[in-house]
């Protein structure tokens, strides 16, 4: 489904399901692609300084659209304004861990999911029978994601589907007293609601992880967070975990960078995360 087949001078070059993608890729500056040979056999490259002024450059034909497998997630993928192309490939093993933890569970928990992109974590949790609400800020993000379910055939499955800022929506939600058995998290670094309101992880993330712990109190299975924000590294996300949780983050803590490799081995550092789960 996916391969990572090079890296270096400020770009990737990756492997999505037939079709084979230059990509920038911050980070990547001082190292050296290893094999030059094959970063001319793309399919279509992101040219551009920044993603505002980017575009996409094709070799020959390729589809508007196309899908991509990953146990029971399918993805519809396509050529993003932004170079991006409707999947983070480093969240590929985070998906494999949400459905090993549900399927241990025996029971239908409640998963929120925030800043929740195209659908990936949802889905993983739905078909491992969760039941997720699903919340994003960007309307078309959402309904991408509602198409993606479509497709892995979980359009029935027990999703709410939830457009607005994750911090109002959290708010309200513990107003309303709801409780959730799991929550994960992908928040970026920057970032608007639909009605203007302001996302800065630095200011905001706390507060977040803080009413996430009051939405799962007595009741939190796991949590799963995911930051690419320089300075944030898994001890820093770790300890802001269990400042947020107090006691009741007491159980079993996996935090690392998150790591893409190419078939020779070369890691490409992607981001980091932190896995929690209560121990029995």
């Amino acid at each position: 489904m996916y391969q990572l087949l090079d890296f270096g001078a400020g770009r990737k070059l990756e492997q999505f399901g037939p079709w084979r993608l230059d990509r920038p890729c911050p980070g990547t500056e001082r190292a050296t692609p290893t094999q030059p040979e094959l970063w001319s056999t793309a399919d279509a490259r992101f040219c551009g300084d920044s993603a505002t002024a980017g575009r996409w450059e094709s070799r020959g034909e390729m589809p508007r659209r196309w899908t991509v497998r990953h146990g029971p997630v399918v993805l519809e993928l396509k050529r993003g304004e932004s170079g991006h192309v409707g999947i983070f490939p480093e969240q590929l093993a985070n998906w494999d861990w949400l459905t090993q933890r549900l399927q241990s569970q025996g029971e239908r928990p409640r998963v929120l999911n925030l800043f929740a992109y195209t659908g990936g974590s949802t889905l993983a949790c739905a078909a491992a029978g969760a039941e997720v609400v699903h919340v994003d800020a960007a309307r078309n993000v959402v309904a991408w994601a509602r198409r993606n379910a479509e497709l892995a055939g979980l359009a029935e499955a027990p999703i709410r589907w939830i457009h607005e800022d994750a911090l109002k929506f959290t708010r309200r939600e513990a107003r309303r007293a709801n409780r959730y058995d799991a929550v994960i998290l992908d928040p970026p670094s920057y970032g608007h609601g639909p009605r203007g309101e302001v996302w800065r992880l630095s200011r905001d993330l706390p507060r977040l992880l803080t009413l996430c712990a009051e939405l799962t109190a007595g009741q939190c299975r796991f949590l799963l967070l995911t930051c690419h924000t320089p300075g944030y590294d898994p001890p820093r996300l770790e300890t802001m975990v269990r400042e947020a949780f107090g006691e009741a983050s007491h159980g079993g803590f996996s935090s690392e960078i998150m790591t893409l490799r190419t078939a020779t081995g070369r890691p490409l550092p992607s981001g980091a995360v932190v896995r929690w789960t209560r121990w029995p």
